[in-house]
């Protein structure tokens, strides 16, 4: 089979030779391209054509794998600018959030020095239907706290109160939950129960709609939407003056007697990320 296709291929390097050594002879002879090389020519005319627009179609692919390498390497150098302004980005928000955090802890101190105080971060809400609870990141392990310490905002509003205290991390009951109460004093400072003693506390029929309760409102006290709501510091529970919220409507009893109101909250308690736990506090005689 070898000895075969030698001999063919000698062949066609001979008849390859014989054309071409005729077809310039025919050249040299005649005056034109002479007729064995425009026979030739007129026999290879399509092979040629051929030829010509596979060349094209492989440079137009060549090209094509080229640009695609190109912007292969151009898509790659996008990907790590972005991912490295994802990661800029990252850092950015995480030292805004540590300078609030600090901005709130000095703005704290500030408007409340007569208080002892740790601060805490949220790590996650409760998704119960029947409470309105959050877990911080304190426990007894890396704080003082204590069962049954107040919670609040920086700027004196009251928002919960510690019920359960674990190694690193403790549960905090809002104002809207059902088993939150706490003695109040409303259209006043929390300074003089002639404002009118209260006691304010969560309503599992107002908890979803984000409202709390004011209950045992005297005949004689006037209470109206607007008024606000602060703690008396009576039980020696939470200090005084801690801002709980604002009425927003009162109500008679189903029974006729006595009234009640519902009270907004002053702060939108979903919101907040940081929170202040007064460790010792002391109310003025």
């Amino acid at each position: 089979m070898k000895a075969l296709v030698t001999r063919r291929s000698i062949i066609i390097a001979s008849a390859a030779f014989l054309l071409a050594l005729i077809a310039i002879i025919s050249v040299n002879v005649f005056t034109s391209s002479g007729p064995v090389t425009g026979f030739a020519n007129t026999v290879t005319r399509p092979i040629r054509t051929l030829a010509s627009t596979v060349a094209r179609t492989f440079g137009t692919i060549y090209a094509s794998i080229y640009r695609y390498e190109e912007l292969e390497k151009r898509n790659d150098e996008l990907l790590r600018i972005i991912a490295q302004h994802e990661a800029n980005f990252r850092d950015a928000v995480a030292l805004a959030e540590e300078n609030e955090r600090l901005r709130a802890l000095h703005d704290f101190r500030e408007l409340h020095g007569k208080y002892e105080h740790e601060m805490a971060t949220l790590e996650s809400w409760s998704s119960d239907n029947w409470s309105s609870t959050f877990i911080i990141n304190k426990g007894y392990m890396n704080s003082s706290i204590l069962r049954g310490m107040p919670v609040a905002t920086e700027y004196g509003v009251l928002i919960g109160q510690v019920t359960e205290v674990g190694a690193t991390s403790s549960t905090v009951i809002t104002v809207l939950d059902t088993t939150f109460s706490a003695a109040a004093i409303v259209g006043g400072d929390g300074t003089d129960d002639s404002d009118g003693s209260v006691t304010v506390k969560g309503d599992f029929t107002y908890m979803r709609s984000g409202l709390l309760t004011l209950d045992y409102i005297d005949d004689d006290l006037i209470v109206n939407p607007g008024f606000r709501v602060v703690t008396s510091g009576r039980g020696g529970v939470f200090p005084s003056g801690l801002i709980v919220g604002e009425v927003e409507n009162t109500f008679s009893h189903s029974s006729g007697i006595g009234r009640y109101a519902t009270v907004r909250p002053m702060r939108d308690i979903d919101t907040i990320n940081h929170v202040f736990i007064i460790t010792d506090f002391e109310n003025p005689e």
